[in-house]
């Protein structure tokens, strides 16, 4: 009972005095509240943002050592990590367990809630455990609410390990603030339906994921310009995406851009290299890995 009265003082547990009436507006009222409420969420993170910098700056030296970047969450806050994890390999060419979500439950809590599994510390644990987690690893622990056990566990050994660790929820001075280096902690107030933060705290959540990952990549040497150029041309889709990337990139034509793609087994950034520099495709790889893939630095050179 009395976790439950702690949990009801939350902010993100509150009830909101803007939206006490959701059951008797029109459905135009209704989503023009959810809107108004949304506007909130960017406004928040705009005060963490030296907090997300770190992160990112986490991260990167994380992936410069060979280490990785490993969330954990249950529930909503769960899933926004494995998803923001399963989007790297494709978007920036980066191989699967270099980004890894964990979902307190396994993967079947992706789709169905598993009881109990947020409630263990031990269980974090022995997910990380179970990756061999090293010092060379940044681990970020997702918890809306700031109080979730099984992520508590898992920043406390993580930190003991001498991992890089991040803390993202949306109550200040959160428990798992205090196990984590760098806690992230946008303060977005009461959710539209009361408790359920998979509204203004889930969105919170996936903007601050976001920037983390996709900071880390363009510190990582995975864009150019504003540019995806280390993306997997893996289907039709990615494949015109390659081309029109080579294409903005260089100024080439379509035709010039396709035959280049064709030389370097349509990876992108020998592509623009081969274009921007006048060399061949296996100059154009052998620039790019003595300048650690940063296009920018193989076409300075």
């Amino acid at each position: 009972m009395t976790r439950l009265m702690n949990l009801g003082a939350l902010v993100s547990e509150s009830r909101n005095p803007d939206t006490m009436h959701l059951d008797e507006m029109s459905t135009l009222e209704l989503v023009t509240c959810f809107n108004q409420q949304d506007r909130i969420v960017p406004e928040a993170i705009e005060k963490v943002l030296p907090e997300i910098a770190k992160a990112v700056d986490k991260a990167t030296a994380s992936f410069n050592a060979g280490g990785r970047l490993i969330y954990l969450g249950a529930g909503t806050s769960g899933r926004l990590g494995v998803l923001d994890a399963s989007e790297c390999p494709p978007t920036f060419g980066v191989p699967h367990g270099m980004v890894i979500g964990l979902i307190a439950g396994g993967p079947g809590a992706l789709l169905k809630a598993v009881e109990g599994a947020e409630d263990s510390e031990t269980l974090g644990v022995k997910d990380l455990k179970n990756l061999n987690l090293t010092d060379k690893d940044t681990v970020v622990g997702l918890a809306a609410s700031g109080r979730t056990p099984y992520v508590i566990g898992a920043l406390r050994y993580a930190t003991e390990l001498g991992c890089a660790t991040v803390a993202i929820s949306c109550n200040p001075d959160s428990p798992i603030a205090c196990e984590a280096n760098i806690a992230i902690s946008p303060v977005v107030g009461p959710e539209a339906l009361t408790g359920s933060t998979r509204l203004k705290s889930g969105t919170a959540q996936k903007l601050v994921l976001n920037m983390i990952s996709t900071g880390a990549m363009v510190k990582t040497g995975k864009v150019y310009q504003n540019l995806m150029v280390d993306v997997k041309a893996t289907n039709v889709k990615l494949v015109d995406r390659a081309c029109r990337i080579v294409v903005d990139a260089t100024g080439a034509t379509r035709d010039e851009a396709e035959l280049a793609l064709s030389q370097t087994d349509f990876e992108v950034k020998p592509a623009i290299l081969m274009l921007l520099a006048g060399i061949d495709a296996p100059q154009a790889k052998a620039r790019l890995e003595k300048h650690h893939g940063f296009l920018r630095a193989a076409l300075a050179e």
